[in-house]
């Protein structure tokens, strides 16, 4: 059963490849260009989004910002590995060095911007005033509040220079195409890398709302207050684009139901804290059932671990409760490889998780109100190890149950 779920869970993520995705999408649309051409891959799918982008284009810049664990030199193309889910040094040279490069575009030139999940991170432009220290500040803040993504979103791109439509601005009068791959539940382009090619979420007073909402306004650093308390300038329209969605969660939840084959598709994305989507799961029947989405951590402990572990490590716990026996098999995983700041996708867990757990010394309980679900699941010989997988489209979960 645990094969079974990996399969399964494997069919989702090769769904989702980068490389397919720009190809299908500049086979039906050829690049065209006057002037100069950049490509612009930035994002955790960015390297296999950019070979796909240069066999169907030729003398262009090429530039690919992507994460640490997913980058490699290629003749091809510039390529920056930066930081992830926290921006540091080298996503901030990226972002620098990109600007310069949109900023010496004139009329006539393009920019194709290939476009993945983690772009927000990878990519850190912070508005004057404001240091990338105090950005990874908020960033901290935000990851461990419980925020849903889009309210992340619409609070990063009032403190950026590039996220929210600031690309578009700073390319300006150049075109921009930009090719987007969704890790964002609902697919709402504006939220996917903070939407560096489309008009932001909102306004610095909803991100301000929001910060207080969540209690937290009086922990950010004092400039990104400054900033979001000063009224936004006027600004001319924001010039228009061209974005197209290639790939996304759903799109890979309908290839895991083509191998499981006789299985349930859960209605609607799993989203929400761990809590509830883990009693969501267990309402399921027997058989095979699949789901799609995001969940939220609200962090209250000092463990490690990520959002997908702990949904795994919720289930287990609720199935023993609940009397589930041995004849289940649970997997959560986020398609790009990593869940929070760890090395595991996710966890993989079972009716003998928790035994195997108790006989290494740990007590899952514990370890729960710790956070520390990836401890957990190591002890147990659950955690859900892939590697970078060079694609993002959220998280994906299979349920298999006698």
């Amino acid at each position: 059963m645990r094969d079974r779920a990996l399969e399964i869970f494997k069919a989702g993520v090769a769904a989702a490849d980068p490389y397919q995705a720009v190809d299908r999408a500049l086979k039906a649309k050829p690049v065209t260009a006057s002037g100069k051409l950049l490509v612009l891959a930035v994002g955790k799918a960015a390297m296999r989004m950019a070979q796909a982008a240069v066999e169907h284009v030729s003398g262009a810049e090429v530039i690919v910002i992507t994460n640490y664990e997913n980058a490699k030199d290629v003749d091809y193309a510039k390529v920056f590995a930066a930081g992830h889910p926290v921006p540091d040094d080298g996503g901030a040279k990226s972002a620098r060095y990109v600007i310069t490069k949109l900023q010496a575009l004139g009329q006539g030139d393009q920019v194709l911007a290939l476009i993945s999940g983690g772009g927000s991170a990878l990519m850190p432009a912070p508005s004057e005033g404001i240091t990338l220290q105090d950005k990874a500040e908020v960033n901290r803040l935000l990851l461990s509040c419980g925020a849903e993504i889009g309210e992340m979103n619409l609070i990063r791109q009032q403190i950026s220079d590039l996220k929210g439509g600031g690309l578009l601005r700073i390319a300006a009068p150049a075109q921009v195409r930009a090719l987007i791959l969704s890790d964002v539940v609902g697919d709402d382009l504006r939220l996917i890398a903070s939407g560096p090619t489309v008009a932001p979420v909102g306004t610095r007073e909803q991100a301000v709302g929001l910060l207080k909402s969540y209690a937290i306004w009086d922990d950010l650093p004092v400039s990104v207050r400054a900033h979001l308390s000063t009224p936004a300038p006027e600004l001319p329209p924001l010039p228009q684009a061209e974005n197209q969605l290639v790939g996304s969660n759903p799109i890979s939840v309908a290839a895991m139901k083509q191998v499981a084959g006789a299985a349930t598709v859960h209605t609607g994305p799993l989203t929400g804290d761990v809590a509830q989507a883990a009693e969501i799961v267990m309402k399921s029947g027997t058989g095979i059932t699949l789901f799609g989405g995001e969940t939220t951590v609200k962090l209250t402990g000092t463990g490690l671990g990520g959002r997908n572990q702990e949904l795994a490590l919720r289930v287990a716990l609720l199935a023993e409760q609940q009397g589930w026996g041995e004849g289940w098999v649970f997997l959560s995983g986020g398609t790009d490889g990593r869940d929070g700041p760890c090395d595991a996708a996710g966890g993989i867990v079972d009716g003998g998780t928790l035994k195997r757990m108790l006989d290494a010394g740990v007590s899952p309980e514990d370890m729960l109100a710790n956070n520390d679900s990836y401890h957990a699941l190591q002890a147990a010989g659950d955690l859900l190890m892939t590697g970078a997988t060079g694609t993002n489209v959220a998280d994906l979960q299979v349920l298999i149950r006698r």
